[in-house]
């Protein structure tokens, strides 16, 4: 299939420089990016007053979890989970993770998220899920022993399960993560396990640290030292490590995980929403860390939204270190795009020729947006998911027009409810 797409403003290459161009796509690839193109194309969109934008990398959520938005808010951690997360999660089945995370799949093609890496149970109803949807998806089976080996065993049984369903699926789209949930709810056994099977199997790891101060002091307790140093005097951290959250890190774990190669994946709004703490971006940024981008879970958000994700990743740092320099535009909004591709050795995060077509059209012309002068700016501080028009996902039509082609999303909605009323 080839797509041509005229008259728009292009976010071109890794320096984001904004150009007026068509953008011709041919199969999964973007083929060419020039002015005026007069290529034949089985579908043509005219992008005129819109920008041509990398699609979003959601590096860190939770998908089924949409089935808990509003469940509970306003409340600490531990009374959060314990009393209302944990308890309604007991009562998911494969069916009710199915569609909650359609639900949650189609908000993310509908605010531009064209990849998502997850982390949660009954996997392979996100992957069959994802693979209906015609999204790129990175899934892990959420993997906590505490310390049980019978636990243990039944959680690698899990992991392999889903492995080897996603190799069965044997689509282009869809990714295995090794997932162990954190250091203070895996053990040391279970993280040399992972370590050993990602070697061997060459594929990547996606893990929860630091979120909270906590859990940092439960680890420095019971092992003596910080998470980051006990991991890596496992041998776990390398350069397939994609790390969510990172809150509560000390200098000399910053150092670790820059030598390491480590991604850690920033959730502004749930690190906000329940009070754990800010990132220390600055330093991070200072050690050259390459940091990603993540909604977690609706549950402690409480959308998918990437783009409202952007803006908050830059106040917050901005307000935080009263400093209005930190956390510009140009560099927030690769965090939700060339980063998040680059912890997933992904070719896409960026428009260029030879990279996948994960590509949105963002709409213009609407007052928020207009005049038109700094679009990273305008991207970064005035859009919101509602102004995606157009999603791209490996090179096929997700969504046109703001309508997702591949789901059908009222009933989606229906279902959905009706789940969550029978369980409440």
């Amino acid at each position: 299939m080839s797509i041509l797409i005229k008259n728009g403003y292009v976010i071109y290459g890794e320096n984001l420089d904004v150009i007026r161009a068509d953008v011709y796509i041919e199969g999964n690839r973007i083929s060419k990016v020039g002015k005026n193109l007069n290529l034949g194309a089985d579908y043509v969109i005219d992008a005129r007053g819109k920008v041509i934008s990398p699609g979003f990398i959601n590096a860190h959520t939770h998908s089924p979890m949409v089935l808990l938005r509003g469940l509970a808010d306003d409340l600490p951690l531990m009374e959060w989970l314990q009393s209302y997360v944990w308890p309604m999660e007991r009562k998911l089945k494969p069916e009710h993770i199915y569609w909650g995370a359609l639900l949650g799949i189609i908000e993310m093609i509908k605010s531009g998220t064209t990849t998502f890496v997850d982390m949660y149970f009954h996997m392979e109803e996100v992957a069959k899920a994802s693979e209906e949807a015609g999204i790129r998806a990175y899934l892990s089976y959420g993997m906590v022993d505490l310390g049980d080996e019978e636990k243990r065993n039944a959680e690698i049984k899990e992991t392999l399960k889903l492995l080897e369903f996603i190799e069965k699926l044997d689509s282009s789209r869809i990714e295995f993560f090794f997932g162990p949930h954190a250091p203070y709810t895996c053990s040391p056994e279970l993280l040399k396990w992972v370590r050993e099977k990602a070697d061997e199997s060459k594929k990547r790891i996606t893990i929860h640290i630091n979120e909270t101060r906590d859990e940092v002091k439960q680890i420095k307790e019971k092992y003596g030292k910080t998470p980051v140093e006990f991991l890596d005097e496992l041998g776990f951290l390398k350069s397939d490590v994609t790390a969510a959250h990172g809150v509560w890190l000390t200098d000399k774990e910053i150092e670790i995980l820059a030598k390491r190669k480590v991604t850690i994946v920033h959730n502004p709004a749930s690190n906000m929403k329940l009070g754990s703490g800010v990132m220390p971006l600055e330093k991070l940024l200072r050690a050259g860390v390459n940091i990603a981008l993540g909604t977690d879970g609706a549950a402690s958000n409480n959308n998918l939204d990437m783009l409202e994700e952007i803006k908050l990743a830059s106040l917050l740092h901005k307000v935080h270190n009263l400093n209005p320099t930190l956390a510009d535009a140009r560099t927030v909004f690769k965090m939700a795009t060339q980063n998040g591709a680059k912890a997933l050795n992904l070719d896409a995060g960026a428009i260029k020729e030879g990279a996948l077509a994960d590509i949105v059209v963002i709409d213009f012309n609407k007052p928020h947006l207009r005049p038109i002068t700094n679009i990273i700016s305008h991207i970064v501080y005035s859009a919101n998911g509602n102004d995606v028009e157009t999603t791209i996902i490996d090179g096929e039509i997700v969504m046109l027009d703001g309508e997702v082609l591949t789901i059908d999303e009222e009933k989606a909605l229906d279902k959905v409810q009706k789940i969550v009323d029978e369980l409440r």
